[in-house]
């Protein structure tokens, strides 16, 4: 009987769920199940760049709690010449609804000598959405919270799922999209600026038009530029180059390879 309850107290509740993750929803044009994109990383050493590892970044349809999710991973490998620099190994992961609503997100990072271990879940109850934070410190101290902020929020991973499916043809230079970005302790205002378009040239020896996007946080009543994209200026939106700006100095990445992409790559310039 009490498995019988519950089964009902759900079915009752999957239409409110389901109105109020609709309000977090979009339309994904961008990619696909299967996609693999890689990445060269260099790092900014007396003013020399220097390459100090890989990236890499997949994404597959999955399961998350029962319903047909995107599974997203990220991850970033340095090298024994970054490793005298400091140490970085980080792996994010995230679920997304098939309509890009986030479910979860997770973030190892062993940098330097510092690791944490960042989660965020999703939930929208009463047509609002609610989230949980966990930190978790290489000491085994964990910081966790549950806020209910009502707006949509989004993470690193979910965010530039969203971003993806963007429409860009109307846009200026110039042009905000705000939102409210999550990690595992902190809930801050956000935004990506566009600012124009640019042809780059990545690893593989081909020519994109790109988009040039800058993604800034408000961290202590200041805006930080935390790193600027550029996107292959087509339906895919893949990124080509990526310049991050950290707080031990600067670092890039350039594509390599591009696999198993969703639209003709219409972007290259020959």
């Amino acid at each position: 009987m009490r498995h019988l309850r519950i089964f009902m107290l759900a079915a009752v509740l999957l239409g409110a769920v389901g109105a109020a993750k609709a309000q977090c929803e979009f339309r994904n044009t961008a990619f696909k199940s299967g996609e693999f994109l890689s990445y060269n990383l260099y790092f900014n050493w007396k003013f020399v760049w220097v390459k100090v590892g890989t990236a890499s970044m997949y994404v597959v349809q999955s399961k998350y709690g029962g319903q047909n999710a995107y599974r997203a991973s990220l991850t970033t490998r340095g090298n024994s010449k970054m490793d005298k620099i400091f140490v970085m190994r980080d792996t994010l992961l995230c679920y997304s609804s098939l309509n890009l609503a986030p479910l979860y997100y997770r973030k190892g990072a062993l940098e330097g000598k510092r690791y944490t271990v960042d989660e965020v879940w999703y939930k929208y109850p009463g047509g609002k959405c609610s989230i949980t934070q966990s930190r978790l410190y290489k000491d085994g101290k964990r910081n966790r919270r549950t806020l209910t902020p009502g707006e949509c929020v989004y993470d690193m991973m979910n965010i530039f799922l969203r971003a993806r499916s963007f429409d860009p043809a109307n846009w200026k230079s110039g042009y905000v999209v705000n939102f409210r970005m999550a990690d595992g302790n902190s809930l801050n205002p956000a935004k990506l600026k566009f600012l124009g378009r640019k042809t780059v040239k990545a690893d593989n020896g081909v020519k994109y038009r790109c988009l040039e996007l800058s993604y800034t946080e408000l961290e202590k009543g200041k805006w930080r530029e935390i790193a600027r994209f550029f996107v292959t200026d087509d339906a895919n939106h893949v990124p080509v180059r990526l310049d991050m700006f950290l707080k031990f100095g600067s670092a890039k990445a350039f594509l390599t390879s591009m696999k198993g992409v969703r639209n003709k790559v219409a972007s290259q310039v020959k």
